[in-house]
């Protein structure tokens, strides 16, 4: 070792004055390290914070210009928003008016379709009480016919209470019928028979069958009397009496109205009443038969009017039946009537013709006399070849 080191060892003063030494020479050392370090920090720094204030200028042009680009951008949304509430308020105005306009046609002509609706509901209106006065009147004057009817009704009572009033009532009914069916010198009333009797009415038909009569008085108080029991014991005896009334009119009729040779093979009983008919035939069928074997038709109004008009068909065919000679006849005389008239268009053909001919002649000597002429006119006397006429 050194000298100087062997002396720093020894002395332990010395050496720790000499580390103390050392100690501040690496002290200031790593100072003036510090110190260059802080320097060129600070030199860095400063070059950042003029950095930084070049790019606060620059940053505060572009937020100017940012701004003023904002402002105009601001400026021209503000124009185009204004421009385009105006173009939307135009529109809307137009809409407007047009909705208003349709709504006013609309308006007018509902109120034009109310007044006629109006009006023609005024009209029904009007007919319908017109309609219902009308209705009134008739139920009115139906109540009236009610009433006078009901006074009929009680009058058919009376009428019906008595036999001969009864004979007579239905006497009409039949005289009603019988005149509608049938012509009017077809049947008779009240006429005699052979054997001394009358019949209400006789109807003449041709042989065969020959003349029917029909009788109109029916005996209704045994019907009367059914029909007003009350229990069942009643109706049993009511309508045995009434089948025993109706099949002794039936025997009455076939001895009175019915004579072989001068009348025809049976004769009618006529009922006043389509409800005593029906229960007759419903209650009594086998008196019907009996009647059916004794040659006694019984009819109701409805079925006698069906009877007579197969009554007027046999008159009607007897009828043409005696008018057949007297057609024949006549056809006869038609046939003549038409050959002589065949004759007499022929003869009046060939006087046409003959007509037609002379026509013909007459047209020929015209031209030819008109030919003539020509030449005296034209001074021309030369002879000309002559045409004979027919018939010359």
């Amino acid at each position: 070792m050194s000298p100087t080191l062997d002396r720093l060892l020894a002395d332990p003063l010395l050496l720790g004055g000499a580390i103390l030494g050392l100690f501040a020479v690496l002290l200031l050392i790593l100072a003036s390290i510090r110190a260059a370090r802080s320097a060129r920090s600070t030199e860095a720094l400063a070059g950042d914070l003029r950095r930084l204030n070049h790019g606060q200028t620059q940053l505060a042009g572009s937020l100017q210009t940012v701004s003023e680009t904002a402002a105009q951008t601001q400026m021209h949304v503000l124009q185009t928003v204004e421009a385009r509430l105006a173009e939307v308020q135009r529109q809307m105005a137009e809409r407007l008016a047009e909705t208003t306009l349709r709504q006013q046609r609309s308006i007018g002509e509902m109120h034009e379709k109310m007044q006629e609706v109006l009006h023609g509901q005024t009209e029904k209106t009007g007919a319908s009480l017109t309609k219902l006065q009308e209705r009134l009147a008739a139920i009115d004057k139906a109540q009236d016919n009610i009433q006078k009817l009901s006074g009929d009704v009680l009058s058919l009572q009376d009428i019906l209470s008595n036999k001969q009033s009864r004979g007579a009532f239905g006497e009409i009914q039949l005289h009603d019928i019988v005149s509608k069916a049938l012509p009017a010198d077809s049947y008779s009333w009240q006429a005699k028979m052979p054997n001394g009797t009358r019949a209400d009415c006789l109807v003449h038909l041709p042989n065969p069958p020959g003349p029917i009569a029909i009788d109109a008085k029916f005996p209704l108080e045994a019907y009367e009397h059914y029909v007003a029991a009350e229990d069942r014991e009643q109706k049993k005896r009511a309508l045995a009496a009434f089948g025993h009334s109706v099949r002794k009119h039936i025997r009455d009729i076939s001895d009175k109205y019915i004579t072989p040779g001068d009348t025809a093979d049976g004769a009618m009983m006529f009922l006043p009443s389509e409800a005593v008919y029906a229960e007759l035939h419903a209650r009594l069928p086998a008196i019907v038969r009996e009647g059916f074997a004794a040659r006694v038709w019984i009819v109701s109004p409805t079925t006698c009017m069906a009877t007579l008009n197969t009554m007027r068909a046999i008159l009607k065919d007897a009828r043409m039946r005696e008018q057949a000679g007297a057609i024949r006849t006549e056809l006869g005389l038609l046939h003549g009537d038409v050959e002589r008239l065949s004759d007499r268009v022929a003869n009046l053909d060939r006087h046409f013709e003959q007509a037609r001919r002379d026509v013909e002649q007459i047209r020929i000597s015209a031209e030819k006399a008109g030919t003539r002429a020509g030449r005296l006119h034209d001074f021309d006397f030369e002879p000309e070849e002559r045409t004979a006429l027919p018939g010359e």
